[in-house]
């Protein structure tokens, strides 16, 4: 059985286990498998975490980076990037690997991003976003608006006393990709709305064949919007940095705020800033160590 050192942090509640494979501490490559992962962030029987934040070095082939971040979901899944994950890193190499250094690029899955740390915040340039499958490099600015029906995806509790199939809910959602997939849905009362019931049909949909991220949010000023996240992978978190992205891009995009759009999550607010079409998100908020430890795996 092998002893696993670890750090656990959490940006706006949205919480996190570092594993560093950058220092002195033997690989862990091949442990860290999905069974593994489930056990290490479930909350009562592990360390608790809604996704594993794994730093690996980079290959020489690909030196531009300084650092490599894999992120293992709570369930196992392996996502492409996390908002809120990459400030905690950043946060996390400026206090213990590079001191000096306060501006980092770190590969993902969805690409390398540019971070930089300014106290306990942390700025990202979150990359160009796409709509549906367009890419926003300039010209007209597309944003899909599909009816997404669940009806077929009601869960056998939903029936009603007949054993007929409730009434079909359809939603009007907007697709949007920040390094991973969003469906972003605009509710009246976001506070009010069954994310628990909604969000694990609409991110197992067909529609969305490697399942989908999902933002509910509520417009409550020109400079600020209210969200609520189904997480793929991890379900209800407290925060999410690339669904703050993709909700503002969205609210942007249809007129409903203007920039810079203050992102109000139940762990707390992001600030975000997008140009529009060729223009990267700018996403800045708060990263906090919050203990380290070790734990034993088989």
């Amino acid at each position: 059985m092998k002893s696993l050192k670890f750090t656990k942090m959490q940006g706006l509640g949205n919480d996190f286990i570092v594993i560093d494979d950058l220092g002195t501490q033997p690989t862990t490559s091949g442990d860290l498998t999905p069974e593994v992962a489930k056990k290490i962030c479930d909350r009562r029987f592990g360390v608790g975490a809604d996704q594993i934040l794994w730093l690996r070095k980079v290959e020489s082939s690909r030196a531009r980076s300084d650092l490599r971040m894999e992120i293992l979901n709570a369930d196992g899944s392996v996502a492409e990037m996390c908002g809120n994950g990459i400030r905690a890193v950043a946060l996390y190499l400026n206090r213990h690997l590079f001191k000096d250094k306060t501006e980092f690029n770190i590969e993902t899955l969805a690409g390398i991003k540019t971070v930089q740390v300014k106290g306990n915040s942390v700025l990202v340039d979150m990359g160009i976003p796409t709509l549906g499958s367009k890419i926003l490099m300039g010209g007209e600015l597309l944003l899909t608006d599909e009816l997404l029906s669940t009806g077929e995806l009601l869960l056998t509790s939903q029936l009603n006393s007949k054993g007929k199939l409730l009434p079909t809910t359809d939603f009007e959602f907007f697709e949007v990709n920040v390094g991973n997939p969003h469906a972003v849905i605009f509710v009246d009362e976001v506070k009010a709305f069954l994310v628990k019931k909604w969000g694990p049909l609409i991110e197992k949909h067909p529609r969305f064949p490697n399942r989908t991220n999902v933002e509910f949010v509520e417009v409550k000023s020109p400079h600020a919007i209210q969200v609520r996240v189904w997480e793929r992978g991890a379900g209800i978190t407290l925060a999410c940095g690339t669904g703050a992205c993709a909700a503002a891009v969205a609210s942007l995009t249809t007129g409903k705020v203007q920039n810079p759009v203050e992102v109000q999550l139940p762990g707390g607010n992001l600030k975000i800033t997008w140009a529009g079409a060729g223009s990267s998100v700018m996403m800045e908020g708060p990263a906090e160590e919050v203990f380290t430890g070790k734990i034993k795996i088989e």
